[in-house]
């Protein structure tokens, strides 16, 4: 099997221990910057940061639906590590100064893939829908702190 990796990054005018703050919101801020593509969101666990354990429905596509139950670690400063417990798929959010007063947020997703004609569709396409879903969660991220 193949890794595949979906990356997307965003500078947000904001403090970046605030916007940090704000990704390990489990409990508040993080279920309102989830797209429509999140369904069933739960925080199971905890609620800040390190030691939460959160579940969601994501739809990537159509066909294609992921039951996540996902563990947060925060192995460095600013930086948020989400592994699924029904997938090979860790996800990790990087936050880092950009500047006065503004962040860059890096989300990085990587997963072994399926193999075959299945895994090739798979690394060709799934990247850049997850890279979609992605960059809707850091607009509505960025809304939430450039008000």
């Amino acid at each position: 099997m193949a890794q595949v990796e979906a990356t997307t990054e965003r500078t947000i005018a904001a403090n970046p221990d605030d916007v940090f703050d704000a990704l390990a919101d489990y409990s508040g801020m993080r279920g309102k910057l989830l797209p429509e593509h999140f369904s069933e969101y739960e925080v199971r666990e905890g609620g800040d940061g390190r030691g939460t354990v959160v579940h969601w429905r994501l739809q990537a596509t159509s066909k294609r639906v992921r039951d996540c139950l996902l563990d947060v670690t925060e192995p460095n400063e600013g930086e948020l590590v989400e592994k699924d417990r029904n997938s090979s798929m860790v996800t990790t959010w990087v936050v880092t100064p950009a500047g006065e007063g503004r962040a860059r947020v890096v989300v990085t997703s990587r997963w072994q893939g399926a193999t075959g004609i299945g895994g090739f569709f798979e690394r060709t396409f799934a990247p850049k829908g997850l890279a979609k879903i992605y960059d809707a969660i850091l607009a509505r991220l960025a809304a939430e702190m450039e008000k």
